[in-house]
């Protein structure tokens, strides 16, 4: 199984040089880009490279995406990257009532068909706020996902039960939509105190050994991405986590 590595955890710990082959001896084959690491493409294909490293799956912006496509495309096209996925919405942005996101799953929608004719795959990444509940009791992510019912989800996991959600009846109901996941554990209480309450994968609350299982068995996910908002020691993150995985 070929495990990935969001690249957002390790903007901390910079030159990306070294945090590309310390991801390489550690047994990762994938990384997730985000908006930090697109300033020279071409350049950082090179690190992937040299690292035994691909990346087919990238985090673009909503406005990027809406705006700036054939630069996104550019972008995806030098670095190989496949699967496009919007990763959040900023919060003076969000809509306040069922319309208001059905409306925002309309625009991803419309960002999917692009993203389709152009070859590339789509999905929405959640974070916590699509499942809060609405004032009519609905949740956002219902929206987003019955408006665009031809874009993939990126199941952010952790960001699902920190949203008050048990992720396993959306993976039983969403399944074939979930291309990808994001791999991240919750601290157990009074651990992960500098780290925004996270924890590395296997050491948190999360009982990622079923839930593998389930995922492999019940979604159409190819890519599981391993991610920490905060960490304060990447490489023990890096390592810890793959490690946990691989005896799942």
């Amino acid at each position: 199984m070929n495990w990935s590595f969001q690249l957002y955890s390790a903007r901390n710990f910079q030159p990306w040089e070294a945090v590309l082959a310390t991801l390489g001896k550690l047994g990762y084959t994938q990384v997730e880009g985000f908006g930090g690491v697109y300033e020279n493409p071409k350049a950082f294909r090179a690190e992937l490279d040299k690292n035994g490293l691909s990346m087919p799956t990238g985090h673009f912006s909503i406005d990027a995406l809406e705006k700036d496509f054939d630069g996104v495309r550019k972008t995806a096209e030098a670095l190989g990257i496949k699967l496009l996925i919007c990763p959040y919405l900023m919060a003076e942005d969000r809509p306040s009532d069922a319309a208001g996101w059905r409306g925002f799953g309309e625009r991803l929608a419309k960002v999917g068909e692009v993203a389709s004719q152009a070859g590339y795959g789509f999905a929405w990444h959640n974070h916590d706020f699509e499942f809060k509940a609405l004032a009519d009791g609905s949740v956002p992510q219902d929206h987003i996902l019955s408006s665009a019912p031809a874009i993939g989800w990126e199941m952010d996991l952790a960001w699902v039960v920190r949203g008050g959600a048990d992720p396993l009846p959306w993976i039983e109901k969403h399944g074939k939509r979930i291309v990808a996941v994001h791999v991240k554990d919750i601290a157990r209480p009074g651990e992960g105190l500098d780290e925004d309450g996270w924890s590395d994968v296997g050491h948190g609350t999360i009982d990622w050994a079923n839930l593998i299982k389930v995922l492999r068995a019940k979604s159409a996910a190819k890519y599981f991405v391993m991610e920490q908002d905060n960490p304060n020691d990447i490489e023990r993150f890096a390592r810890r986590s793959i490690a946990s995985v691989k005896a799942y």
